[in-house]
């Protein structure tokens, strides 16, 4: 089912009508009915707000993860020992560690083969690694080794957080960042806790909690010490993050504030920075500037800008195919569909990995089949890729 029809679903199991769902949102009627009719894609920020007022999960609403696409490229292996990991919690079942410089090496291969659009991959190694962290926590010699695994483990829930997003497993994320916590608060490189508030900001956004997402992401802010790149790193990450759920709470004035901050910490970091799983750069920021035009209400200008924007040379495939994602979504909602399936398909080309899993195409492919109602083999050859028919 699409989107709009679990929130068709959802609304009248409550007992409401699409005009007492539309006032308790804050959304116009007319937006509520285009998108129960598949002519309009849901927005993640509408998403957000029709689960917390209906009271269901937004996956309840989205569908992830969508298993079905997933298992069709075989077992996701990693997932169960990942997810045992997580509900071990702190009686983790530890493995016999290699030395700590060979598993933060392991950790910066997971982390760019993540980054490359191979998550499978990754989450296949993680959990090994996570348990191999936790055997060095216990066999630390000295408080400066001790130190040093609590930042490996930092890194790795860091990626664990990242891999479950990917794949649609949203409510792992919690437990994820909840573990980020923890261990941060014990390494000894402090900006991990500076990050997992920032981290579990973007949890809140995704519930619609935007007041309280705001918020963290200031106390992010404030933890974040020093004016090296990966500080540089983690302090843009979380204006950016403040950016999107500023404009997802209807706040455009605050975030396009936090893209400015963005854009003049960009400048002094060399192309992208990996630190910290944040991506930064100029190119990460022009991406985010695009989006806050499209949640902000001006999908055609998102889309225009979208286009225009030039993407920096060996920028990060997932966040390229996000980019194209939106400027997807921001060309349908102009009326533009031709212009819309192009986009994705340079969604695709870039991160066929993400772009298949993600809740945004599939939205935006029902409203293109919607405005064109007529057979498109482009279009049916793209739907039946992601694992729908439309």
């Amino acid at each position: 089912m699409s989107i709009g029809t679990r929130i068709a679903t959802q609304r009248k199991l409550a007992g409401w009508s699409q005009v007492q769902l539309a006032d308790r949102t804050n959304y116009a009627l007319s937006t509520v009915k285009k998108v129960e009719q598949g002519r309009e894609p849901a927005s993640p920020a509408l998403v957000a707000t029709v689960a917390r007022v209906l009271k269901v999960e937004p996956e309840e609403l989205t569908g992830t993860p969508y298993t079905e696409t997933i298992e069709a490229d075989g077992p996701l292996e990693g997932l169960s020992d990942l997810r045992a990991v997580l509900t071990e919690g702190q009686y983790v079942q530890q493995v016999q560690p290699e030395p700590l410089d060979t598993l933060f090496a392991e950790m910066d291969a997971i982390n760019k083969l993540y980054r490359n659009d191979k998550g499978r991959i990754a989450l296949a190694r993680l959990p090994i690694l996570l348990r191999q962290a936790h055997g060095a926590v216990r066999e630390a010699a000295s408080d400066e080794d001790r130190g040093r695994a609590f930042s490996l483990l930092s890194a790795g829930y860091v990626t664990a957080e990242r891999l479950f997003r990917r794949f649609g497993y949203m409510s792992l994320t919690t437990p994820a960042v909840d573990r980020l916590e923890w261990v941060g608060a014990q390494a000894n490189d402090r900006l991990y806790a500076a990050q997992a508030k920032v981290k579990r900001a973007r949890l809140l956004m995704y519930l619609g909690a935007t007041d309280v997402s705001l918020s963290l992401v200031e106390q992010g802010l404030d933890d974040v010490t020093g004016d090296d790149e990966p500080a540089i790193a983690v302090r843009g990450y979380a204006h950016l993050a403040g950016a999107i759920s500023a404009a997802r709470g209807r706040r455009p004035d605050i975030a396009r504030a936090h893209i400015a901050e963005a854009r003049n910490l960009a400048k002094r970091v060399a192309g992208e920075s990996d630190a910290y799983g944040t991506l930064f750069g100029v190119g990460n920021v022009g991406i985010h500037s695009c989006a806050v035009e499209l949640e902000a209400g001006d999908p055609e200008r998102a889309a225009s800008e979208g286009m225009a924007l030039k993407l920096p040379t060996g920028i990060a495939p997932p966040r390229a195919g996000h980019h194209w994602q939106d400027t997807a979504r921001g060309w349908l909602l102009a009326g533009q569909p031709t212009h819309a399936l192009d986009a994705l398909n340079r969604a695709r080309k870039v991160a066929p990995q993400q772009t298949r899993l993600h809740p945004s195409v599939r939205e935006t492919l029902r409203g293109i089949a919607e405005a064109e109602r007529r057979r498109n083999e482009s279009l049916a050859s793209f739907a039946g890729w992601v694992g729908m028919k439309i």
